[in-house]
């Protein structure tokens, strides 16, 4: 079967973007450069500008496109628990196949650093965390989660920096953090009643 210059087009745009994804990790996202996305992805430099308006760009769809892919796999197991907790301990063990040197783990923390450099990644790198926050938050809302957007938050906000730490050394195991996290979002504790104005001690 014959392949359409359509087909080919596609297939240029799949490596490059692998390429970009592999080149951010192993180069830094400011090392990348045209010359090395087309060598690595067997094209001649003039393809990578004929699909991206510029390397920059290129870059961008190439590490949203993985962090996507990561929060839909972390999201999956969270649509299967029965309980935060539960779903908190699905996630962690979930992130134990990213040790902080791995590509992706990599991928990220470049990614996250040239957002502070770059309007336009900032931007649609907080629409990626924040569909994450909300997605979070849903999931917590149907379990009575005090203050779930909050709570949300702090657990994306815990999620990024234990990855983050993981490429400085090692930390507590999976067991530990997941039992520091699930208190987020145990249920709270009536308290006593508060007192009225004039009640004797």
């Amino acid at each position: 079967m014959n392949t359409t210059a359509a087909d080919r087009g596609r297939e240029a745009r799949r490596r490059l973007l692998e390429a970009a994804a592999e080149l951010i990790a192993e180069r830094g996202w400011a090392a990348v450069s045209t010359r090395m996305l087309a060598e690595r992805a067997g094209v001649a430099p003039g393809v990578v500008h004929y699909h991206f308006s510029s390397v920059q760009a290129l870059l961008t769809e190439a590490a949203l496109a993985v962090m996507h892919d990561l929060i839909e796999q972390a999201g999956a197991g969270m649509e299967r628990a029965h309980t935060p907790g539960e779903a908190l301990g699905l996630m962690i063990d979930f992130l134990t196949a990213y040790d902080g040197r791995d590509p992706v783990s990599l991928l990220f923390a470049e990614t996250y650093l040239a957002a502070g450099r770059d309007e336009d990644l900032r931007r649609s790198l907080g629409e990626v965390v924040t569909d994450f926050r909300r997605a979070l938050a849903g999931r917590l809302a149907e379990h009575q989660v005090p203050s779930p957007d909050a709570t949300a938050a702090v657990l994306a906000a815990a999620i990024d920096g234990i990855m983050l730490h993981r490429a400085l050394g090692p930390g507590p195991d999976a067991t530990d953090l997941t039992a520091v996290l699930r208190r987020l979002v145990a249920p709270t504790e009536p308290g006593p009643p508060a007192k009225e104005q004039g009640d004797t001690p």
